[in-house]
Order: C-alpha cells, then structure tokens, then sequence
C-alpha cells in the first residue's frame, strides 16, 4: 500500500464519520513564538482546544506537514527524520473515548489491514491526584476480546516486560499530555489530559533487543530497542488544572496524531522507514548517483538516509518560504543542506544532483500538495545556489584542514572547529585524518559539540519563550499591535510590504515583513505616530468567520504564501462612528476588544534578516 493511498484512506475515512478535512498548515508557524517550525498537527489547532470556535466545526482532520529540528543529528538510523505527515483528527467538544478508540481500531485494522495481534496500546497509569484511565483501558480490551485476543492489562511493563499483556499502563512522563509536561508542572488553567498510544510490533523473531543498546534490559513496548514503533496517539484533553487542584473540562477534546510514515512502515512491515515509497523514490537515486547500493555498509547507508530526509525536509521549508540564513528557521535549513551536501561528497558523487533530487521530492507530493509544484523553479534555485556557496567553503575548509594537519596532528576540538566553521562532519574529518594516519579524539570532539548544543538552548529558550500560545493579557495586546504595525508599515512604506513571520512574547513583539532598505529615522517615526493614534482612538476588533471568497473580497490580508481553508477567521480594527476600516486581517486569534487597552507602542529596533527581508522589535509600555 503506497503512502499516498494510506493518507487518502485515513481522512476519507474520518470524513465519513463527520470530519471536515482541512489543508496543511504552513512549516512556519504564524503568531507562535514558542517553536521555529510547525512540528505536529495539535500546534495549529491549540486555539480551537482552548475554546475558540473553529470555523469548520467540532470535527476535523488532516495531514499536517510537521518539521522537527531537534532531530537532525539523530537522522542516519532507520526511523528518525525531520519532515513527516502527521495524521490527526480532533473533536472540539464533541465526540470522546468511547467513539475516538473504536474509530482507531477500525481504521488499523480494517482500512490498513493491519493484524491486531501484532498492534499493542498504552493508557495513563494514574498518580496521587488523578485516576488511572481505566475507561480507555476498557474500551480497547473489548475490542480485542472481540477479535479473540488475549487482552490481559499490564500495570508495570518497563519492570515486568510483555507477559502476555495486550493494554499497559504507563505513568505520567509516558501517557499524560499538557503542553507544559507532566501535570505538577501545568500552571493555573492549563489544560491536560491521559492519552493512550498504539504501537506495532515487528516481531521477535528479528531480534531487534538482543541488537539494541537496551539488550540488557527488560523489553517493552515503549523501549527504544527497536521492536516496537508507535503509530499514533490519542490525546483525551479532559482536566484543567485550578488553584484548588485538577477538575473536569467543560469542553472535553479529542486530538490524535499518527505519523503517516510510522503507518507506512508497519503497513510495509519493516522497521526501515527509509523503505517506504516516498523516501526508497530518493534512496533508488542516490544509488544511481553514486554507484553505491543501500545496505552495502553502514556508512553508505546512513550517508543516503541523511540526504533522503534532509532533501525532502529542505524542499518543504523552502516552498514555505525559509532561505538558508545564519539565523533561526533559515540557519536550520542551512544546517540541513550543508549535512546532506557533505554526505553527498561522502557517497563520493560531485555530480549535478540537487535538480533530480528536488523534482523526485516534487514529483513524489504534488498531488497532495500542489504548491511544490508552482513553486519548483524557486526551490531548485535556492537550494543549487546554497549548494555552490557550499562548495567554495568545503574547499575552504579543506585548506584549513590540511594547515592544521602539516602542523600538528588532529585534535577533536581541531574537528570541532572544522565543524563549526566549515560544516566539517565528525565522519568527514575522520576519514581526512585516518588518510593521514591521525586520529582525533572522537569523546573531546563530542564534548566540544555538547557546550555548543547548551549554549544553543540557553539562546533559544531567550529567543523563543513565550508565545501566542500563552494567552496572556499582555501578549493579546501585543498581538494586537503587531496588527496595527503592520497596516502602518503598508501605509508608510507601500503596499509591497507583507507579513514574512512574527515572534510575540510578554515582552516585545518581532515581526519579519519584505522590503528592500533600511528604514529611515522618520519611517519609523511615522509607523509609531500612526500605531499609537489608532491606539489612543479606542478602535473596535471585532472576529467573523467568512468564506474564504468574502475574506478576500472584503480585502483581507494574511500571511504571503499561506494556504487557507474554504472558511477562515478574520479580524477587523475599525472605527465604530466613521465605519472607517484600519486593519482586516486572517487570523485565529485572540485579540483585544478595543485598542485602547494596548498601551504606548515604541520601536525598539529595525535590522535585516536576509535579502529583501526587514525586522522590527517593539514594545508597548
């Protein structure tokens, strides 16, 4: 069963039962200063799970294209990647547990075929405050009773292994979800809930345990020994957390999420993601390429996954508008580009290979997602010319390497620097250096990579903490003021002036926009005199959900690039005596109801951020 075929059955599956599929968010998540990239499908929809009303409803699905950056150094092994689908459906205050989990079981079992003697579920274990999930774990005993299948509960897995358990009960760290973790750790209306996860088993018999790191201890089935692979996750959001402890929601929410690849390799039944359709499509043309066969030995293979998945990753972001930069969302690209291209030179091809590379991706998803293919021209362009500016500093990199190495053996902080510097891989400068007959020091050079990750979280959690998923009062207003800034630069620098990205925190706003220059002193002044009159006006904003085609008849603007639903959520800030119209924008929300409320708006900063691209950094005080 194709990949494309698993997508197609699952949300026309759901949209028999009610669903309202929807499209793919963007990778570049808008008003969302808690993470770079969209990186699962709840992210977008935290809103409607916090109570806004969806414009299409209770029910909905789709596919959410999903980009992890956390993942990039775990990618060479047989199930770790950046870019992934992630299935989901959710129910905003509609349909639960005893709908959600027979649905789920249905759609394994039926429309992907899958033996549900070889599919194993967890459930929520319980703490000191809230009870064990007994529902869920009733609810699939049932079903599994009903296909003859042993259906014992297991209450200590990771102590006492499989027995011949069916449903496992896991604790907090395992089967509970909030964003802010575990539940000692949600603040005062936070919401939460247990969630139960369906894993598949590739069976004993490949002996993946006795294989693992873990062979020394007992397996079950959320080790990560290999044997097991979770296929999807049903998050039962039942619990706010209140001064006095944790009550029931008033609006109890569903949200699952099933990474479509995981499903594609269990329906393939074979631990190796990397030998599904839509990933085997780039690995057959590496090993034309290169002349090399996957699986021939370890380092061949880890080399073609790494440029597999870090080329299908790069084509999405780049089709969602990031540019290989030294910062943020495009430093990530950058990294991703730059790990394949050295892997490229490791396979020992310096053929032209980023054009077939990104049509295979291209040709492989533009059914599902047509915008690949109106935006080919750009991706190939902007990933070639990374790939040359590459090159010149492998070169570059490589005269350093063989300064250091005539003047005194490799050290692994000599490998690190490479690293850091040039884009030299471990492997890479290795390899150099056995040449030579030296042999750097492999536990320094991890050592030195370790400081530069630490520090690179330290930096990340200041630049990104926060966020329009914390709906403070103080970020709504900011939110709001990023809307009027934005009306004032159109109106001060013109209309080819859109929205590139934002980043707002409890204590100033960010916000990427295109234009060419610099800004001049009294740019700057004008957007402030503007932002702040519409302040001191008290405007009205008011919410409407309209069709997509009154939004924009209406002259609604929204982020460049983004795709929107048949429905969408806009904002109007007018003026209720003039009817006069200052902003109209597509947006989820939240906002303030009248400007006054905002504060004094001051520009703090204005910067580039790459070509044709501005920053501004403002605070309201």
């Amino acid at each position: 069963m194709q990949t494309a075929e698993i997508r197609d059955k699952y949300l026309r599956f759901f949209e028999r039962h009610g669903h309202v599929v929807v499209p793919s968010s963007s990778l570049v998540p808008e008003n969302d200063a808690t993470t770079l990239f969209t990186g699962s499908g709840m992210q977008p929809m935290v809103p409607y799970l916090l109570g806004a009303p969806h414009p299409k409803g209770t029910r909905i699905a789709d596919s959410q294209k999903s980009f992890r950056s956390q993942d990039i150094e775990e990618v060479g092994d047989n199930r770790h990647t950046t870019f992934f689908e992630m299935l989901g459906n959710w129910s905003l205050g509609d349909y639960f547990k005893t709908e959600q989990i027979p649905w789920m079981f249905e759609f394994l079992t039926s429309e992907l075929s899958l033996d549900p003697k070889r599919i194993y579920v967890t459930c929520f274990r319980g703490n000191d405050v809230i009870n064990k999930d007994t529902e869920s774990a009733e609810i699939w005993q049932k079903l599994f009773t009903e296909k003859n299948i042993d259906a014992t509960i297991v209450d200590f897995p990771e102590r006492d292994g499989m027995q011949s358990g069916r449903i496992f009960y896991y604790d907090e760290k395992k089967n509970w979800w909030s964003r802010a973790g575990v539940p000692s750790n949600m603040p005062v209306g936070e919401p939460g809930g247990p969630d139960s996860e369906m894993f598949w088993d590739f069976g004993e018999h490949l002996n993946l345990h006795e294989k693992s790191a873990w062979k020394d201890e007992v397996c079950h089935v959320n080790c990560d020994c290999g044997r097991f692979m979770e296929i999807g996750n049903n998050v039962f959001m039942e619990y706010i957390k209140t001064e006095n402890g944790f009550e029931k929601l008033k609006q109890q929410n569903v949200d699952f999420g099933g990474g479509l690849e995981r499903l594609a390799a269990a329906v393939g039944d074979d631990p190796d993601m990397f030998k599904i359709d839509v990933l085997w499509v780039l690995i057959h043309y590496l090993e034309e390429m290169s002349g090399k066969t996957y699986g021939e030995s370890a380092d061949v293979t880890r080399q073609m996954r790494i440029i597999a998945d870090h080329i299908r990753a790069s084509v999405f972001l780049v089709s969602d508008g990031v540019i290989p930069s030294n910062k943020d969302r495009g430093y990530v690209l950058r990294r991703l580009l730059r790990r394949s291209m050295v892997a490229m030179r490791m396979l020992g091809s310096q053929a032209d290979w980023v054009p077939n590379a990104v049509a295979a991706v291209i040709l492989t998803y533009k059914t599902a997602f047509p915008v690949l293919g109106e935006n080919t021209a750009i991706i190939t362009k902007v990933i070639e010319e990374e790939k040359n500016k590459f090159s010149a500093t492998l070169d570059k990199g490589l005269k350093e390497f063989n300064k250091i190495s005539s003047q005194h053996a490799i050290t692994g902080t000599d490998a690190f620097n490479l690293y850091q510097t040039f884009g030299f891989p471990w492997e890479l400068t290795r390899d150099l250096a056995l040449e030579a007959g030296q042999r750097p020091d492999e536990e320094e050079f991890k050592a030195e990579f370790k400081k530069h990750q630490d520090l690179s979280r330290t930096s990340s959690a200041g630049d990104f903490k926060g966020g329009l998923a914390d709906h403070s009062e103080v970020v709504v207003r900011y939110h709001t003021a990023t809307h009027l800034m934005q009306k004032a630069l159109r109106q001060v620098l013109g209309e080819d002036v859109w929205q590139k990205g934002s980043n707002i925190t409890s204590e100033r706003t960010r916000f990427d926009f295109t234009f060419p220059r610099k800004m001049t002193e009294e740019e700057k002044a004008e957007v402030e005199r503007l932002v702040n009159s519409w302040i001191f006006r008290d405007l009205t904003v008011k919410r409407e959900v309209v069709s997509l085609d009154e939004a924009r008849k209406r002259g609604a603007i929204g982020l460049f690039g983004e795709k929107y639903a048949d429905e969408v959520s806009i904002y109007t800030i007018f003026d209720p005596k003039t009817n006069e119209v200052v902003s109209l924008e597509f947006c989820g929300g939240p906002h303030v109801e009248h400007t006054g409320t905002i504060g004094k708006f001051h520009i703090q900063k204005e910067e580039a951020v790459s070509a044709g691209v501005r920053r501004i950094k403002a605070v309201i005080e």
